[in-house]
């Protein structure tokens, strides 16, 4: 399956005309970068506090097991919804 296929817009950029010039309205991927470092480092922030939330829960934090299910789960889960902001971050300029 090609996720980038899944993340990528479907139309492509609108051409804006200024005077006799006409440019391609996009966000170059330095500014890209930028906003998407600041979305990872709020998704991280606030994944690891709900993760820290739900491990002061009574009935995980009484078996060991679980503990370790859900701290395997929680450590890589936040790859998931990482990934279409990593895959848009690093889309080339158009």
């Amino acid at each position: 399956m090609n996720l980038r296929a899944l993340y990528s817009p479907l139309l492509p950029a609108r051409k804006a005309r200024i005077g006799s010039q006409s440019h391609i309205s996009v966000m170059k991927i330095r500014t890209r970068k930028f906003f998407g470092t600041i979305a990872l480092l709020v998704l991280l922030v606030v994944w690891s506090l709900m993760g820290m939330t739900v491990a002061q829960t009574p009935w995980l934090a009484n078996s060991g097991l679980l503990q370790a299910i859900f701290y395997v789960v929680a450590g890589i889960g936040w790859v998931l919804p990482a990934m279409p902001i990593i895959s848009w971050m690093s889309r080339p300029d158009a």
